[in-house]
């Protein structure tokens, strides 16, 4: 079996679902920030728990604007 590129999906919904998770992640990164929660994700299929300050190291652009 070999892996093909989502992008080139014949059903639409598929090919932009990569988009949409994309998407859905930097909101979640965001939202994390925003109220100073961690954000936990799977890394080296390991559970990680991110805090929402080392979030805001990798992208200051993000922050709350809030404060």
């Amino acid at each position: 079996m070999t892996k093909k590129d989502i992008s080139q999906a014949k059903n639409l919904d598929l090919r932009g679902s990569q988009a949409a998770i994309l998407r859905a992640a930097e909101l979640a990164r965001q939202k994390a920030i925003q109220t100073d929660t961690d954000l936990i994700v799977v890394q080296d299929g390991k559970i990680v728990r991110i805090p929402a300050d080392e979030l805001q190291k990798q992208n200051p652009s993000s922050g709350n604007p809030n404060q």
